[in-house]
């Protein structure tokens, strides 16, 4: 077996650096690729996308991108919105086909939008892994899903909001949701993403990162976990049988709340459709709809808005999230997630799964964006001076990372 690789990312973001980002732990792999309204800036990875076959990673290797997939489903939910498939506003309710309430709230309906701004009474205690076979109102029916203390409008993150929101999104469209993603994201943006592998090319499939805890056990996404060809969470008996799926009834199967499989380098395409507003192209973004509805704080950043009065930030790293997007507030008291550490404001979203993170930010101030991700990290990796940990204020910053082949002394 080849010895450790160790390439490192020499290029920094352009703009101010007041201060070094910390020491960070040593990762399997990692790719970033920096880019601005014209195209790529630049690409860099290191460290192994496959410990068993020693294969080097590349910035065209698709992993699964964790929480960054919620900005990807709020470009889909948009694009219904434009085509008035949906309404943010509606009770999703109607597309459901079963009434969705907080039973300590009866009379307060839930919004497609409260859905994506995490802001509908939702909450992770009952799970949001729900088995192939499962009924998605019956599992809302579990005390545990949601907050007895607050109504409709008190921000607390939950991925359940997501397996919720692909419902909605099956329901108003009759369409299953991994189908729908490549329809109206994947296809037309000529990307080689997919959720659960299950629209993912062949080649795609072979080109799988493998996802590693620290000492180099695969935790998911090896060649033979793809090979077993199930898409979603098996059903109570064990079995896979997605074709006997139902629209609109579970919602949890193709992972929307992780699930997207993509590299780093289509990750960063996505990003310029935001820096560039999508301008030529049909996701253009400056009709109606997609300013008053869908994405704002993506396509029109502004500097430090008042964080919420009503919501939990999680120790300050959640202070300004709409719409599936998180936008860095960078206010210097309460606010704790400066992880460009510069003047400009930054939106986005990251990712934290199975011993990766990841992150996808764009700056209109700074005109420029950046993609990333590293593997084999530990649940909680060495922090950083912000909320984020401090591989992640590295990768954002364009500082050097150390890559390991775990079991030997490098």
């Amino acid at each position: 077996m080849p010895s450790t690789l160790c390439l490192i990312a020499a290029c920094l973001l352009s703009g101010s650096q007041t201060a070094a980002p910390p020491a960070a732990d040593p990762v399997i792999s990692w790719a970033r690729v920096e880019f601005n309204a014209d195209g790529i800036t630049s690409a860099e990875a290191g460290g192994y996308a496959d410990l068993e076959t020693a294969r080097a990673l590349t910035v065209d290797d698709p992993v699964r991108i964790a929480s960054v997939s919620k900005l990807v489903i709020a470009l889909a939910a948009a694009r219904l919105v434009e085509d008035g498939a949906i309404d943010l506003r509606d009770d999703v309710s109607l597309h459901l086909g079963w009434r969705l309430r907080n039973p300590h709230f009866p009379d307060e309906i839930i919004t497609l939008r409260a859905l994506l701004d995490h802001r509908a009474g939702i909450r992770d205690d009952a799970g949001y892994a729900l088995p192939l076979d499962a009924e998605l109102e019956a599992w809302m029916a579990q005390p545990e899903a949601w907050d007895a203390d607050h109504p409709p409008g008190y921000f607390t993150y939950a991925n359940l909001n997501f397996p919720i929101i692909a419902a909605v999104l099956e329901g108003a469209t009759g369409e299953r949701f991994d189908r729908l993603m490549a329809r109206t994201v994947f296809e037309p943006l000529g990307l080689d993403a997919c959720f659960n592998w299950t629209t993912c090319s062949e080649d795609a499939r072979e080109r799988a990162v493998v996802l590693y805890d620290p000492d180099g056990a695969a935790i998911r996404d090896t060649q033979s976990f793809i090979a077993e060809d199930c898409p979603a969470i098996p059903a109570s008996d064990g079995s896979c049988d997605h074709e006997n799926y139902v629209l609109a009834r579970n919602g949890a199967a193709f992972s929307p709340q992780g699930g997207l499989r993509i590299s780093a380098h289509d990750l960063a395409r996505i990003g310029m459709l935001f820096l560039t507003r999508g301008e030529g192209t049909e996701f253009a973004f400056m009709n109606r709809h997609f300013r008053e509805l869908a994405l704002i704080p993506m396509l029109y950043s502004r500097r430090r808005a008042p964080i919420p009065e009503n919501g939990e930030s999680e120790d300050g790293f959640y202070c300004r999230y709409n719409h599936g997007v998180h936008t860095l507030n960078r206010d210097g008291g309460a606010c704790d997630d400066d992880l460009f550490d510069g003047d400009a404001v930054y939106s986005g979203h990251a990712g934290s799964a199975y011993g990766l993170r990841s992150g996808l930010w764009i700056s209109h101030e700074d005109g420029r964006g950046v993609a990333y991700f590293a593997t084999g990290l530990p649940d909680e990796p060495r922090p950083a001076a912000s909320a984020f940990s401090a591989v992640e204020e590295r990768l954002a910053r364009g500082a050097a990372i150390d890559t390991h082949m775990p079991g030997t002394d490098d």
